[in-house]
């Protein structure tokens, strides 16, 4: 199980590489469109330089052909770029043809095991199931993945599962035991991880209980 972190930021990409938890990033237009880049080729090549490991980047096209020009040209960029293709019918001929040319692909905007099923058939290397959103709508989020898991898992299909949508460090659990491959957070869900007002309370205390034992002993 992997953990990647969906941003476009430099500094909390650097700041997920440097606690050792992070493998990969996904990006998609709005992130990129949030840092204010002055190139967006450019910006996605950075992170792939940063990151060492898989970055989905998404095309804008919505026909076959736009598609594959635009994957084609966001592949090149680096080795580690994943091409976000969305779970349309345009999205699917062009991930049949991209993957047969040996491009890794990630359908993104998923929310059923019949549209993840599609993706699989077609040569997806990754399926983005959307959680929170469904789960906006009053869905099972979390049941999903479980699903695309048992259908993938019972068929031998090797498209491994990126949870994405993920709204707090709950979902992150849940899914994981529902047997997403990757999970896929922003940056504040990920340190959100960290935190427990145990360990907090427990950190005081040795402190406390240290500094005492300093006072009573010396060094």
């Amino acid at each position: 199980m992997k953990l990647f972190l969906d941003t476009a930021n430099i500094s909390e990409i650097e700041k997920g590489l440097q606690w050792g938890v992070i493998s990969g990033v996904t990006t998609n237009p709005s992130l990129v469109a949030k840092e204010k880049a002055s190139s967006f080729h450019e910006h996605v090549k950075k992170i792939a330089e940063i990151v060492k490991g898989p970055v989905s980047a998404e095309v804008i096209s919505t026909k076959t052909d736009d598609m594959i020009k635009e994957a084609r040209v966001l592949s090149a960029l680096d080795p580690n770029i994943v091409i976000k293709i969305p779970m349309t019918k345009e999205g699917m001929s062009a991930t049949k043809k991209l993957s047969e040319e040996g491009v890794p692909i990630n359908v993104t905007l998923v929310f059923s095991p019949q549209q993840a099923l599609l993706a699989a058939l077609a040569g997806a290397t990754y399926v983005s199931p959307f959680i929170g959103r469904l789960d906006d709508i009053g869905e099972d989020g979390v049941g999903l993945v479980y699903d695309i898991s048992k259908l993938f898992l019972v068929h031998n299909f090797n498209t491994q599962i990126i949870a994405a949508s993920i709204r707090h460090p709950r979902h992150v659990f849940e899914v994981a035991a529902a047997g997403a491959h990757i999970i896929t957070l922003p940056f504040k869900v990920l340190e959100q991880m960290f935190n427990h007002p145990l360990t907090n309370i427990g950190i005081k205390k040795f402190l406390e209980d240290w500094e005492v034992y300093i006072k009573d002993h010396g060094n």
